[in-house]
C-alpha cells in the first residue's frame, strides 16, 4: 500500500499544487473539520459513489486514523483504481 504523510500533504497544498483527496469519515467525524477541498464519500457509500471519484494520476484517501482509508484503498484497487495513497495517522495527524 502506497502511503503519504500529513505533512506531506501540507507542503504540497501550500505551494500551490492540486490534490485529489477523498476523505471516508461519517458526517460527524467530517462535521468536525476536513482538508479544504478533499470530497466527502463516506467508506460506506463508497460503492455506490466510485462515479464522484475523478480520473486522476494520483487519489489521497483520508480517514480518522488511517485504517479505513487504507480498506477504502484496497477496496478501490480491486476495482482497478490506480495511483492510490492512504495518508498515514489520518485526520488525528493532521495539524490544522
Amino acid at each position: 500500500m502506497d502511503t503519504i504523510l500529513p505533512s506531506e500533504i501540507k507542503a504540497r497544498l501550500a505551494q500551490g499544487e492540486k490534490l485529489t483527496l477523498i476523505d471516508v469519515r461519517e458526517d460527524e467525524e467530517v462535521a468536525e473539520g476536513m482538508i479544504q477541498g478533499a470530497i466527502h464519500i463516506p467508506l460506506g457509500q463508497l460503492p455506490d459513489r466510485l462515479s464522484e471519484i475523478p480520473e486522476v494520476d494520483e487519489v489521497i484517501l483520508v480517514c480518522r486514523s488511517g485504517n479505513r482509508s487504507g480498506r477504502a484503498l484496497g477496496y478501490l484497487e480491486a476495482n482497478g483504481y490506480k495511483g492510490l495513497k492512504n495518508m498515514t495517522g489520518g485526520m488525528l495527524e493532521w495539524e490544522d
